[in-house]
């Protein structure tokens, strides 16, 4: 057996198969051709190898051979996929009766030529055998593709995940693929020859050839839709979104692309419920509780029947989450929440605004029947109950606002609804109260002194001043407190102990927090050139201040912007801002010390004082409070107290600054009694940065030291 070089593309293989060597020769020679290779065989055997290795356009063939002879190699060709479509030319030089030809065309064969033959009839039937099979193999691979890139498409098209529908341009469906199948829940064969518009509920089409879908088609337009509604086989709504597009016009159709929505639209469902509903309890939120009530109160404007605001705040859940966490408080919440609902009725509308306060609508005949409502779920409310193994005792505060009375709005309702609750609270807690003008006028001048305060933050109407804190040993200055005043364009000078409370219960403080640490350590900074390094800056903050969990970042962010050490600042704190949460005031100082501040307990000695903080939380400094100062001359029992606190402090190692100091007699008993500082109208009033920078040292207490 023969092999040959690789074929150029384009080249046509032979085999010849003959039992004499030199016939292969000559045939080999008269063959020859620069587009046809020419293969060998001796045996039929031989040639069946050559067939299922190589691809042969022709196989000339003699017949008589020893073994096996060409009737039968011709025979095994035709019964093989792979050579049954090979052109067969039989060769015989012996083989000429009839019968033998019959028999080779009967075995498969093209032609049956005589040897000796001529070599001008041989070659154009090689020539145009050889063409018809390049032809015949071209459109085997033709056909290949075609039904390739057939099942590709067809496998696209059953595989999409999209519904796919050919409409015909009569509106009939002529094409469903198995996506649409599962949607319409109906088979395929069931779909075709359908009407499309039968299956189209959103928008209604009643006739195809007036509708826009078919409009759009005649134009050569894309038509699309987002909320379009289909009908199931089941009769079921189904949320698709859509789009028609024109085939070539040829096609005489389009194609109708539809996509499941029913999961996009259950889960804008849920975020629309999520945005309006508080996930603790379930209650509708402050958005939701808005937009639902506002909504009545705009259709209920001119109703007979009354409406009414109730706003609810418990009382003592502070203690809740201080005393037995978070989660329990949540739990207690969620709790209250189903007594409310179990007390009020379906049609009222109940919602959480957030932390502790619930507020609820109500439709009744009469205002005044809010009354016994509000005194049941007082009483619901009110129950001892067990959390986490402790007893809590809850209460709830309301106010009753009447609509329009009380407010035209929701807005005014909410605020003359708080307005009463408030009342509730002052009147002890655990009651009821309604809005009416009496409080109105209260409140109104609470809102303009609320008003007035925020218009001077913003307008830079507080300012800082000083006041020293001198050493009752040798007059020098250890350092000055920090006070916040506030110059009011029209009335003046407003009492630090009238607008500070306003500040703590308007949350306004915080705004002003960061102001006062960066002014603080600025003016520590102007006086760096006149002061010691030793000399301290004091801060006196608010309950509210000394809580924030940003406390310490803003402190380190004053002192490092101003180049300060943090044992030239001092943070005052009184003992009531220690109490609201004993141990979160304890990590705080901790943080605090961290920081390296020194740390003061304020206005100690003023009603209830625990001489266990002394012992068991790090300070640097006690400040004695103005009016145990004020009493000590006149008060046995008051002048004990301080000499024992002063006393204690010496064995702690505390630093001792009386406040308050008004005359030399206070002075004199205090150095007698071992205070070092003090700090008062005897030293000086608060003093702005430029006299702080010309105060004298030492300092000279009018005749000299105590």
């Amino acid at each position: 057996m023969e092999s040959a070089p690789t074929l150029a593309e384009g080249s046509s293989v032979l085999l010849v198969v003959d039992d004499y060597p030199e016939n292969l020769i000559s045939m080999r020679a008269l063959l020859q051709c620069e587009d046809w290779q020419v293969l060998t065989a001796g045996s039929g055997e031989e040639a069946l190898g050559l067939l299922l290795a190589r691809d042969v356009d022709l196989v000339l063939l003699d017949v008589r051979m020893p073994g096996m002879d060409g009737f039968e190699v011709a025979r095994l060709m035709r019964g093989s996929q792979r050579t049954r479509m090979t052109p067969i030319i039989f060769l015989s030089a012996t083989e000429q009766s009839p019968a033998a030809v019959l028999e080779g065309y009967a075995s498969g064969a093209i032609d049956y030529l005589f040897k000796p033959f001529d070599p001008n009839i041989l070659k154009p039937k090689v020539q145009a055998l050889l063409e018809h099979q390049r032809n015949r193999r071209a459109l085997q691979r033709l056909s290949h593709d075609l039904e390739a890139a057939r099942a590709f498409n067809a496998s696209v098209l059953d595989n999409a995940a999209e519904g796919i529908l050919v409409v015909g341009e009569d509106g009939v469906v002529s094409y469903a693929n198995p996506a649409i199948s599962r949607l319409l829940n109906a088979t395929v064969d069931e779909l075709q020859g359908q009407a499309f518009l039968g299956f189209l509920q959103k928008p209604h089409m009643p006739d195809w050839f007036s509708c826009e879908l078919y409009t759009g088609y005649l134009r050569g337009e894309t038509w699309r839709l987002h909320d379009a509604i289909l009908r199931t086989a089941p009769g079921q709504q189904l949320p698709v979104a859509m789009s028609c597009a024109p085939l070539p016009p040829e096609q005489r159709a389009m194609v109708v692309t539809v996509q499941d929505m029913s999961q996009v639209r259950h889960l804008h469902q849920q975020l629309e419920s999520q945005a309006v509903t508080d996930p603790l309890t379930g209650l509708l939120n402050r958005r939701g509780f808005y937009q639902t009530v506002e909504t009545i109160l705009l259709r209920n404007e001119r109703s007979e029947h009354a409406m009414v605001l109730l706003y609810m705040d418990l009382d003592g859940f502070k203690r809740v989450n201080d005393s037995v966490g978070h989660d329990a408080g949540d739990r207690v919440l969620r709790w209250v929440s189903e007594q409310l609902e179990l007390c009020l009725r379906s049609c009222d509308i109940l919602g959480r605004l957030g932390g502790d306060e619930f507020v609820a609508l109500l439709e009744l005949e009469y205002a005044e029947q809010a009354a016994k409502l509000a005194e049941q779920l007082i009483e619901r409310v009110s129950i001892c109950q067990q959390v986490d193994g402790l007893e809590v005792m809850l209460g709830v505060s309301i106010g009753i606002a009447t609509f329009p009375d009380c407010g035209r709005d929701l807005s005014g309702l909410l605020r003359a609804a708080d307005i009463a609750m408030y009342e509730a609270k002052r009147a002890g807690r655990q009651q009821y109260r309604y809005y009416d003008q009496e409080m109105n006028g209260r409140a109104r001048s609470r809102l303009m002194l609320e008003s007035s305060v925020r218009e001077a933050i913003d307008h830079k109407q507080v300012t800082l001043v000083y006041q020293p804190q001198v050493s009752l040993l040798d007059g020098h200055l250890r350092g000055v407190e920090a006070l916040l005043r506030w110059q009011h364009p029209s009335v003046g000078d407003v009492p630090p102990g009238l607008f500070m409370p306003l500040l703590e219960e308007a949350r306004l403080i915080s705004q002003l927090s960061s102001w006062i640490y960066h002014q603080v350590a600025l003016a520590r900074q102007t006086w760096a050139s006149v002061m010691s390094d030793e000399w301290v800056l004091s801060v006196s903050l608010s309950s509210s201040q000394f809580n924030m969990p940003n406390l310490v970042p803003q402190l380190q962010q004053a002192l490092e912007r101003h180049g300060l050490h943090g044992r030239q600042l001092e943070v005052e704190i009184a003992e009531e801002s220690l109490m609201h949460n004993i141990e979160e005031s304890t990590k705080q100082l901790r943080q605090l010390r961290h920081l390296g501040v020194r740390i003061a307990l304020d206005d100690f000695g003023s009603g209830n004082c625990s001489l266990a903080h002394l012992r068991d939380l790090e300070f640097d400094t006690l400040k004695l409070d103005p009016g145990l100062v004020a009493r000590v001359l006149g008060s046995p029992r008051e002048a004990a107290l301080a000499r024992s606190i002063i006393e204690l402090c010496g064995h702690f190692g505390l630093l001792v600054i009386a406040e308050g100091v008004e005359t030399l007699e206070q002075c004199h008993w205090l150095q007698a009694n071992g205070c070092q500082f003090i700090q008062g109208p005897l030293v000086a009033l608060p003093l702005t940065v430029k006299e702080i920078s010309l105060w004298p040292q030492p300092f000279a207490l009018r005749a000299g030291p105590c």
